[in-house]
């Protein structure tokens, strides 16, 4: 079992009929046409995902030799829509997560890009919470200083524990941040080269090879020398002028057990049952998984907890703790191996 990607595996189970993928490049269709619609992958999922998206120009897939995170792979990314527009106005969104009110995505993506058709700030999307969530990160904001419904961004913060997620919702300025960002190229290049040089003199070494048949070749001699690093900490927690839009789209990352619930349709006693050959008893408020096709899941007696089984490994955690996990995780890693992880 995977702890980060199994929970968006169980998508298949909430009726969304599309993969989270299709689902965002649909969202995006709305404001962008295929030629200017650009995906970041991994090699190994470069048939799938021309499989999924057909619509899209092959060479507006951009394979990863290696997973370097998210800096990288937007820098990466940043250089070719520069050799190719050097006027281009940019917004960047994780490929799967769900949004269920499309129509106020587009007007707030929209307003984002009006935002940074000419000026030099930065835009990102801020969910606004409506519980205290350990599985996100957040986005405090400056309620005085603002122009329209966009604010300045006060400070990053990452994935809180439960006591302080608490006291991010009862202050009233902190959003859930959804990965989203929208730049123009000038001030996304300009940013790069301030706070991340290596990381853009190692890509650039690649310049000239970028959309001609020597690309990944070069890519690959440079992709392992970037920094592992995330966009958040290399870029927007150190740039100056960060703009967020408070938003309510019906998001989810579903990136954590938390998400599926919340999704999930719920029984009379509040209980998410997701796959089959499941007894619950006496159970409320409860996310109870069972992946294994040739064992039963069979719970009594619980109350608010998140109960996952596959053909290796069973657990229950709190919910709404869904950070409890990573430490689940790296003690089965340590005391019963990577197997069973």
């Amino acid at each position: 079992m995977s702890t980060e990607q199994t929970p968006k595996q169980f998508l298949d189970f909430l009726g969304t009929g599309e993969s989270l993928i299709q689902q965002t490049y649909s969202r995006v269709r709305r404001i962008f046409e295929p030629e200017h619609i650009l995906v970041v992958t991994h090699a190994n999922y470069r048939l799938q995902t021309i499989e999924h998206l057909p619509e899209l120009p092959e060479e507006n897939i951009i394979l990863e030799p290696l997973r370097r995170n998210t800096a990288p792979c937007i820098a990466y990314a940043a250089l070719k829509i520069k050799k190719r527009d050097d006027s281009a106005n940019i917004y960047i969104t994780p490929a799967d997560h769900l949004i269920t009110d499309e129509e106020a995505f587009e007007a707030q993506i929209r307003k984002g890009l009006e935002k940074t058709e000419e000026g030099d700030c930065f835009v990102t999307i801020g969910i606004k919470p409506h519980k205290p969530e350990t599985g996100y990160g957040y986005i405090q904001y400056d309620e005085t200083k603002y122009e329209g419904d966009i604010y300045n961004v006060k400070a990053f913060t990452e994935k809180p524990d439960l006591e302080h997620a608490k006291l991010f919702i009862q202050s009233g300025d902190f959003l859930w941040n959804a990965g989203m960002f929208i730049w123009n190229i000038d001030a996304l290049s300009a940013g790069l080269d301030k706070h991340l040089p290596d990381l853009m003199s190692t890509l650039g070494r690649a310049w000239k090879d970028l959309d001609t048949k020597y690309e990944s070749e070069s890519i690959a001699k440079v992709y392992a020398e970037c920094d592992n690093i995330s966009i958040d900490y290399g870029l927007m927690e150190r740039a100056s002028k960060v703009c967020v839009i408070p938003t309510v789209m019906g998001w989810s990352d579903v990136g954590n057990w938390g998400a599926v619930y919340d999704l999930s349709k719920k029984d009379k006693n509040g209980n998410a049952i997701v796959g089959q050959n499941i007894i619950a008893q006496n159970c409320t408020n409860c996310l109870i998984v069972n992946s294994s096709e040739n064992k039963a899941l069979v719970v009594d007696s619980l109350e608010e907890k998140i109960v996952v089984q596959t053909d290796k490994t069973s657990l229950t955690f709190p919910l709404g703790n869904d950070q409890a996990i990573k430490q689940i995780a790296k003690a089965v890693r340590v005391e019963l191996g990577e197997d069973f992880v």
